[in-house]
């Protein structure tokens, strides 16, 4: 991710006060890259999550075409983490979702087409494609979205792709499993589980928890996108896949395990509206491309449990306020 010039690249992160894109941005400046933070400072979007880490803010939204006029402009690398991501909420109210995560992504396209970026990276998600019983996605599969969330993240990413192929914006995008690990905002379910249980509370599990989903460390999933945005061609497709599928029960026992409690800690609600069954991505040609999930879940998980424990200044107001 270097310029022509040799110098560090100049990278623009939307949504970099968020959990995913404070992780991108910590790495991206841990090797003296500069980077430029756009974020609208949302319920999710935490300044606390860049406390130390050297780079330039920018509060704004990118569904603003005039403030992204301004600072798309003069950076090599744009990531798109900006988006409304939390599947209940989405169920609730679909409006802003298809606001950031259909209009935004169009917004910030045409923001870097006019710009001339040489390289942009839309973030995205396996839910695009819906439920699979067995086997898993690859980059072909067709998108059959089964929430609002899914399906305004299914919107932005064909925008992104039309942008690529129309105009010749050398856009990719990538797709991930769950992820998980620090600085997670506490409505997710590993870090509101965590914290439940941190509290004295119980957990809601569910349904029956059969319920599939494919995990990956925050910290892969950001060296999975940063290989895209290196290496990634115009238009195409690549996913980001983590370490571990389990069920939501066998993720409800490892965090219990971690947490030193049992099973009397866990509540069976009525299960989620329109609930997929399962996610799973075939990742070959990010692998192809040199691509390794590096961190075990199990270690990973009980990583993140402590790093919870031993964080409540962090957590604790998020969740007293929300």
């Amino acid at each position: 991710m270097t310029a022509s010039t040799r110098e560090p690249a100049r990278v623009l992160v939307t949504g970099g006060a968020g959990f995913i894109g404070s992780a991108y941005t910590r790495m991206l400046a841990a090797d003296g890259i500069a980077v430029t933070v756009l974020d609208k400072l949302t319920y999710a979007g935490n300044p606390a999550n860049l406390e130390g880490v050297p780079h330039t803010f920018v509060h704004g939204d990118i569904c603003d075409p005039v403030l992204l006029s301004q600072v798309v402009p003069g950076h090599d690398v744009v990531v798109n983490f900006a988006a409304e991501s939390h599947v209940d909420r989405s169920i609730e109210g679909a409006a802003e979702f298809v606001r950031t995560n259909v209009m935004g992504v169009q917004t910030l396209m045409q923001a870097c087409l006019d710009a001339g970026v040489p390289r942009v990276v839309q973030v995205s998600t396996d839910e695009v494609y819906g439920s699979i019983d067995s086997g898993s996605w690859n980059e072909a599969a067709p998108l059959s979205p089964r929430s609002p969330y899914a399906a305004s993240k299914a919107g932005g990413d064909m925008i992104a792709r039309s942008y690529a192929i129309t105009h010749g914006l050398p856009v990719s995008i990538t797709r991930c499993g769950n992820n998980y690990g620090p600085r997670q905002f506490p409505e997710k379910v590993i870090p509101f589980f965590v914290t439940n249980l941190l509290q004295g509370r119980r957990v809601p599990l569910y349904g029956d928890g059969g319920n599939v989903r494919d995990w990956v460390h925050v910290d892969d999933h950001c060296a999975g996108i940063r290989l895209v945005a290196e290496k990634g061609e115009p238009g195409e497709v690549y996913h980001i896949a983590g370490t571990a599928e389990v069920s939501n029960l066998e993720l409800t026992e490892r965090i219990l395990e971690a947490c030193g409690v049992g099973w009397e800690m866990v509540e069976h609600v009525e299960d989620r509206k329109g609930h997929d069954r399962r996610y799973s991505l075939d990742d070959g040609r990010l692998r192809w491309m040199g691509y390794r999930a590096g961190v075990d879940f199990r270690k990973g998980l009980d990583e993140t449990v402590r790093w919870y424990v031993d964080n409540p200044e962090w957590w604790k107001p998020l969740r007293e306020s929300h």
